[in-house]
């Protein structure tokens, strides 16, 4: 029988088993410095490392947009699930056995429709494969796939398939699973006939690629036309489950090899994608007929910080690799260039050449983000022309004013000065006032080396904030000095409220028979903002030691801002007394204020 609930010792046993760095590295990047781990945070946009883990709490928090928690949360914010559907994909990870019923413990992810076009995508995708692969109808496809150098094991692990040319054999096949003609249609699998009251198939005689979203779902489908055939590739519309801006082909397959060797191929189509593999490229991904979108960048951002762009050769494949490696670079990534020769895409350059030399050649030829530019820019003018060559070195000018490393500076310049025998020092003025041009119109951010170390935005906070702070932190670590705060406290509260919350839940997590443990305390919280002040406070550097006289201190601090608002107040009443010329009260209140004064 399943659950609905997760018990407590089942929670701690998952818990246990796993290690939040381990987690977080499934979608963040993460490098060891110190005792902590750091990379670029997955929940806001960002080219420095604010984001750390500690691998002793075990727990996480980013000093730029203060986002918090252990490996419960994490998972539920990176994936937008609930924490009973995160304990699922953390307990499935560590071979835990969870016997929870998702839906019934309204958990589940998908909507029930969602969920019913993901099956019948599924379901679809195993039957046009096994169309292609075991059927005398599907041999002339699968004769087609392998003249085009498609392997056996390509075809097995892309599912590539083939939709038969009927009018309704997928219509009939889905139907007579359960799946409803509304459903069907919503998926973008079957279409409405307008001149009958019927149905018929989207795809007919054409190879299918399924489409996957970033969690292994079968999507959508791409269908190529065999033969002479057009659209040469037609693609399922838009829909509840599909949607081409937030997809990267081959991604969910790509995405161990791309965290290994850092770094992450970006193909213009898939079946470049598909060639690529068979070549050897196992970290290769492709955007689906679509430009680079801010989405495909943070995705990629969790996982990798250098990208190499794989475009087609021509015109618009080089206005698409320059447009793509602007926004990448702009985002902090490290962009090299792989350009394809003679106007061939990456599938035709390998079909033609071989694997070793695309990967030899093409991949390990690539060239940096700024020789790219430097080709781009050249492309349309004559050199020899005077006028061309002058408007061409500006351009490359303007391109290396924006290295901030000087040596990469220094290497572009001298090339520039010795391709048309300039002078380098002319080359090194003009450079430099092209620079200080961009700086007067805010053009240009100012050209510092990146430091190694880590720098934060430091917010100078109030005294009683501090101490409250200090508190906090010393109470999380030990239930002795909790209680006791509370006893000095002598029923007063801390003066800001969310302070004032976390230790109302701390006394609670305590008097329920748990010991100091921060990340099982980030459970018992279901605030979300409440947990990112307990990881941010968890994350300060304190003594181990905390003498009872500190403790005093801390108290004191918090009850003297307390009295100090009283002061403030008892001012505003003496003030109001004296405007209404009742001076008898006015003194009395400032004898109140004397006495006050004298506990500070």
């Amino acid at each position: 029988m399943t659950n609905t609930r997760i018990s407590e010792e089942k929670i701690n046993e998952i818990r246990a088993a796993v290690d939040i760095v381990d987690i977080i590295s499934e979608y963040v990047q993460l490098k060891k410095q110190g005792r902590n781990y750091f990379g670029l945070c997955p929940f806001h946009g960002e080219k420095s490392a604010s984001f750390s883990v500690s691998p002793d709490k075990q727990i996480f928090h980013c000093f730029g947009c203060g986002a918090g928690g252990n490996s419960f949360t994490f998972v539920m914010d990176i994936e937008g699930v609930s924490f009973i559907e995160a304990a699922k994909k953390i307990a499935d990870r560590a071979n835990i056995t969870l016997d929870i019923d998702l839906q019934n413990a309204g958990e589940k992810r998908q909507s029930p429709i969602e969920s019913s076009m993901i099956e019948a995508h599924d379901l679809l995708k195993k039957f046009y494969h096994h169309l292609l692969v075991n059927t005398k109808e599907g041999q002339n496809a699968l004769e087609y796939l392998q003249a085009r150098g498609f392997t056996e094991d390509a075809i097995n692990k892309f599912q590539i398939g083939y939709a038969l040319d009927s009018w309704d054999l997928v219509y009939k096949f889905l139907v007579k699973r359960g799946f409803s003609e509304e459903l069907l249609e919503k998926s973008g699998l079957i279409i409405k006939s307008e001149k009958r009251d019927s149905y018929f198939d989207r795809f007919r005689n054409r190879i299918m690629f399924p489409i996957t979203d970033h969690q292994g779902n079968t999507v959508a489908f791409s269908g190529r036309a065999i033969g002479d055939d057009t659209p040469k590739y037609l693609n399922s519309p838009e829909t509840a489950i599909f949607n081409k801006s937030k997809i990267l082909y081959n991604f969910q397959t790509a995405r161990p090899s791309i965290r290994k060797k850092e770094q992450v191929i970006l193909f213009e189509g898939f079946a470049d994608c598909i060639s690529a593999s068979t070549a050897g490229v196992d970290n290769g991904v492709a955007t689906m007929g679509t430009a680079l979108t801010d989405y495909h960048i943070q995705v990629l951002r969790r996982n990798t910080d250098t990208a190499v762009i794989c475009f087609d050769s021509d015109s618009a494949g080089l206005d698409a690799a320059n447009r793509a490696a602007g926004l990448l670079s702009d985002t902090g990534f490290t962009i090299k260039v792989a350009l394809m020769p003679h106007n061939m895409d990456p599938d035709d350059y390998i079909k033609t050449h071989g694997a070793e030399k695309f990967l030899n050649e093409v991949i390990g030829g690539s060239l940096t983000y700024t020789a790219f530019k430097m080709r781009y820019l050249r492309r349309g003018k004559n050199v020899n022309n005077e006028g061309d060559r002058i408007q061409y070195i500006e351009a490359v000018l303007k391109e290396i004013s924006k290295l901030t490393n000087a040596v990469e500076r220094d290497h572009y310049l001298r090339q520039i000065a010795s391709e048309f025998s300039l002078s380098l020092d002319a080359l090194e003025k003009q450079q430099k006032q092209i620079y200080y041009a961009g700086n007067k119109k805010g053009n240009t951010s100012p050209r510092t080396e990146k430091p190694v170390t880590l720098h934060y935005e430091k917010k100078l906070k109030p005294a009683h904030h501090n101490a409250e702070r200090t508190l906090i932190a010393h109470m999380l670590k030990h239930k002795d000095i909790a209680f006791k705060i509370q006893d000095l406290m002598g029923g007063h509260f801390f003066n800001l409220d969310e302070h004032q919350e976390i230790i109302t839940y701390l006394y609670a997590f305590y008097e329920e028979g748990h010991e100091p443990d921060t990340s099982r305390f980030l459970s018992f919280l279901a605030d979300a903002d409440l947990r990112k002040i307990v990881s941010d406070i968890e994350m300060m550097t304190i003594n181990d030691e905390f003498s009872d006289q500190e403790i005093r201190d801390c108290v004191n601090q918090v009850l003297k801002y307390q009295k100090m608002l009283m002061i403030k107040e008892k001012e505003a009443e003496r003030k109001e007394a004296e405007l209404q010329k009742d001076y008898l009260k006015a003194a009395k209140i400032g004898m109140e204020i004397i006495q006050l004064t004298k506990l500070l």
